[in-house]
């Protein structure tokens, strides 16, 4: 069954990938057998192969894979936004994922797409060592965001309070990229009337409002860079508040900043939920890179198979509210289950990608 099914997928993406046929049939055992396998290592994946082949031979046939194949480094990118079928403008969020491979430190840094539909990672890039990313690394991922599409594409940035920094903001504002990040409580600020102050200070004033205009750092900070001037929305939480600093009207922010849990569960439909990306040995920069590039594709291929079998529906809920089943295990559950019975119905979707392709040879 999935020999149709791998056969199918390299016809459809023959026309956007320039890789030999067995490169390429390579690629399409690789995301579909992931989906199957519910992981990425390749132990695993050799598995999966259909045929008579020796399961070490399809081992090394997977190792040589990632040992010589070199795409450029945003080569899934056209296909991850024809198979979501995105248009117009999106929410995108930012945000790290690592975990320990042995004693390295496997540490992606992520600019995903976020839909009521869809929870992608778009671009990425490798972290050297455990540690936060800097402005420079981030301004790099949003220039290779913005080398594909407009800034017009971004309807808001959301990012975690580990991604501050006056000159980082600046570069979104000079580029035009609306956004909403949130900060800390003891963040420095100087007040658009020139009072230099914690936001925790600031925000015991209440009769002044929740909402105001503020620069980050100093006043001396503020004068010496000058940091653009910002909207500061804030709300209350258990013990804490919710602060975000951001371009647009500050109650758009706070209302849409909710939103950023979804590269949360992203990071959990990529591990524990759905393909164990924990799973691989790989450790080379490159190599990951091509793999997340791959788990990318599973991904989006799940969630479009959800929006394609439920149409405007969306999935059931529960009593309190939730979904019974998210958008992705909606899609990833009917995919693996359709691969053991009908292939082509499973590998379906991927014909947003390239409409006018043909079935292969024999595949009935």
């Amino acid at each position: 069954m999935l020999h149709h099914a791998i056969s199918a997928l390299t016809n459809i993406l023959r026309p956007d990938l320039d890789l030999s046929k067995s490169r390429l049939e390579t690629l399409c055992m690789i995301v579909i057998g992931m989906v199957s396998a519910r992981s990425v290592n390749l132990g695993h994946l050799a598995c999966e192969r259909p045929g008579s082949a020796l399961t070490s031979s399809t081992y090394r046939r997977l190792q040589r894979f990632f040992q010589h194949v070199h795409l450029d480094e945003d080569w899934s990118l056209p296909l991850l936004v024809r198979l979501l079928g995105l248009n117009k403008s999106w929410l995108l969020a930012l945000d790290r994922t690592n975990w320990q491979i042995g004693k390295t430190e496997v540490n992606f840094l992520v600019l995903a797409v976020v839909t009521r539909r869809f929870r992608v990672p778009l671009v990425w890039s490798l972290i050297e060592g455990r540690g936060c990313s800097d402005t420079d690394m981030r301004i790099a991922l949003m220039e290779r965001y913005l080398a594909n599409f407009p800034a017009t594409t971004i309807r808001l940035l959301l990012a975690d309070r580990e991604f501050v920094g006056a000159g980082w903001m600046e570069f979104l504002s000079k580029n035009n990229i609306p956004f909403a990040i949130r900060v800390r409580e003891n963040l420095r600020i100087t007040t658009e009337d020139g009072h230099d102050l914690t936001l925790r200070a600031r925000l015991r004033l209440a009769r002044r409002g929740r909402a105001f205009r503020a620069r980050l750092g100093t006043r001396e900070d503020a004068a010496a860079s000058n940091t653009p001037l910002l909207n500061v929305a804030a709300k209350p939480l258990k013990g804490e508040w919710l602060i975000v600093v951001t371009n647009v009207a500050p109650r758009t922010a706070l209302e849409t900043y909710r939103k950023r849990w979804a590269i949360e569960c992203l990071f959990g439909d990529a591990k524990t939920r759905g393909l164990n990306l924990e799973d691989t040995r790989l450790t080379d920069p490159r190599k990951l890179a091509l793999l997340m590039s791959l788990v990318a594709l599973a991904l989006a291929w799940a969630g479009r198979a959800a929006a394609d079998l439920l149409g405007k529906r969306a999935p059931p809920r529960k009593s309190y509210g939730h979904y019974a089943r998210s958008w992705f295990r909606t899609g990833f559950d009917h995919i693996r289950s359709r691969l053991r019975s009908d292939p082509l119905d499973a590998i379906a979707s991927w014909q947003r990608i390239n409409p006018e392709a043909r079935k292969p040879c024999g595949v009935v």
